[in-house]
């Protein structure tokens, strides 16, 4: 599977995600996550800490071809990963489905007292330590600006009775996620444990919380095989985005 890489973003089928104003850059994290997340069925979405906008662009692709119209609100603080999201929507296939909101989810509060299908969030996983070369870097990557417990809390403000809160992170980031979230009233229903290589411990957890009660799927994902190509699943996973597979 090869991919057109620019050194300022990458081309995907449908779309072009420029990140070289943003913190975190288009990685194979988002990636899964925007392909794993559940599809609203109504359309509507939350995309907390959106970045480059990748996330909110995937779900666009993928609630466009299940049939609904893509309703998503992605909220990000730092104000060139907000203005080059724009961009990047702006020259995609769904201009008017995503809003970008220049804000802090703390204090953010959702148009029309909007309440959400599904929540992505590719959130911080550092704690605070050595500063990055950088300030948008650093509060794409450490918890100092939105902590674990402050990201569980928005999402239960923002989120349906019925909905589903998906996130995805370092194994142990992850299981600590887990049980930050079952003290607070979520039942985990996805666990999906990721490899980067077939026969290699997991290295990413990707999570999905609902506020009702429910079986928990838990399940793997390898991304490459010994031989260093993508794995079937992970061809089958993102081949829609991908431009070649």
């Amino acid at each position: 599977m090869s991919q057109s890489f620019k050194k300022n973003g990458f081309t995907f089928r449908q779309f072009f995600v420029a990140h070289d104003q943003c913190g975190m850059k288009v990685s194979t994290d988002g990636i899964i996550l925007g392909a794993t997340a559940p599809v609203p069925v109504d359309g509507r979405l939350l995309d907390i800490g959106s970045g480059s906008g990748l996330i909110s662009l995937m779900m666009a692709q993928r609630i466009h071809e299940a049939g609904s119209v893509p309703q998503i609100d992605a909220v990000e603080i730092d104000l060139a990963a907000v203005s080059q999201s724009q961009q990047n929507i702006a020259q995609s296939p769904w201009p008017d489905a995503i809003q970008v909101h220049h804000a802090d989810i703390l204090t953010w509060e959702a148009p029309f007292s909007r309440r959400y299908t599904v929540i992505v969030s590719n959130p911080p996983f550092f704690s605070p330590g050595v500063n990055c070369s950088s300030s948008a870097r650093q509060t794409a990557r450490y918890t100092t600006t939105l902590s674990h417990q402050a990201l569980l809390r928005s999402a239960q403000q923002h989120l349906a009775a019925d909905g589903w809160f998906c996130v995805i992170l370092p194994v142990v980031a992850g299981e600590e996620f887990i049980s930050l979230a079952k003290k607070d009233g979520w039942t985990l229903r996805h666990c999906r444990r990721i490899s980067e290589f077939a026969g290699r411990q997991p290295h990413r957890l990707f999570v999905a919380f609902s506020l009702n009660s429910g079986e928990c799927v838990d399940d793997r994902l390898v991304i490459r095989e010994s031989s260093g190509g993508y794995s079937d699943d992970y061809r089958q996973l993102t081949g829609s985005f991908y431009l070649s597979r």
